[in-house]
């Protein structure tokens, strides 16, 4: 039996968040934002719904604002899927990622967005950031890199292959150029100048970073560089998950990329 009681009328039709009038005039508007996330048509249907669902929600922060971030974040689940499932391994995501970068699978300025959506996810569980960090637009590209990662992984393994690490794409070496181009022309986050994180200055870590990568670009590194590559990459790896600012952490996620695509040619060596 239905002991609800009756609705007094007919419910309210939904009130735009003003905060979304800087995006798009109106709903209509919404509908181009997302027109290009398109979904791939052999995915399973636990990721087409994330997927989908992670779309719908950007359409509707129109409504809500906060359903951009909440998108981003279901997105993952897509991505988090396909990955273990194409690399055959139970690890968490950054190092799904890493991993899908090492195979060739996605490239590295592809997996510098995807861990811009993951360090987001794990600023939200760390209380770090809200959920109204995120707007429509940025949402939307953050998606976007998942809608192409997914894409790419469920293509046929070479054909993927090819795509990513570059039969007719960019090799590594442009790769981490464009990258290190990219670095190059981003300012460095303003307030973190003077910030050390776990002993471990961001000014001076982004500095001997950009040389290393230079050096690289320039020729290759020798024993002593190849060490100091990899004892700076640990150090990313313990101060990157504790920045709490967006900007910030994106800016070093770009630098570890980096990094690691310049290490990738070199096995670690004693330090």
């Amino acid at each position: 039996m239905n002991t609800l009681p009756p609705l007094p009328g007919p419910l309210p039709a939904p009130v735009p968040d003003p905060r979304a009038h800087d995006v798009v005039a109106d709903y209509a508007g919404m509908h181009a934002l997302v027109a290009d996330l398109v979904l791939p048509g052999d995915a399973s249907m636990y990721v087409m719904s994330a997927m989908e669902t992670s779309r719908e929600l950007i359409r509707h922060s129109y409504y809500r604002y906060e359903f951009a971030t909440v998108a981003v974040t279901h997105s993952l689940y897509a991505l988090e899927h396909v990955l273990a499932e194409r690399l055959a391994v139970n690890k968490p995501l950054q190092d799904l990622i890493e991993r899908a970068v090492d195979a060739g699978l996605i490239t590295a300025g592809l997996a510098a967005g995807l861990d811009r959506g993951r360090l987001l996810r794990d600023q939200l569980t760390q209380g770090a950031v809200t959920s109204a960090t995120l707007g429509p637009a940025r949402a939307t590209d953050m998606v976007r890199a998942v809608f192409d990662a997914v894409s790419l992984l469920l293509r046929p393994p070479a054909a993927a292959e090819a795509t990513a690490a570059g039969t007719s794409g960019p090799q590594p070496e442009d790769q981490l150029a464009r990258l290190r181009e990219e670095h190059r022309r981003a300012p460095f986050p303003a307030s973190f100048r003077a910030v050390d994180i776990e002993g471990v200055s961001l000014v001076l870590l982004d500095a001997d970073i950009n040389g290393l990568v230079q050096r690289e670009l320039n020729g290759g590194l020798d024993d002593r560089g190849i060490a100091t590559l990899w004892a700076c990459i640990a150090d990313l790896d313990k101060t990157v998950p504790l920045i709490n600012e967006e900007y910030c952490a994106a800016y070093f996620a770009r630098l570890r990329t980096m990094a690691k695509l310049a290490a990738a040619r070199y096995l670690p060596t004693a330090t």
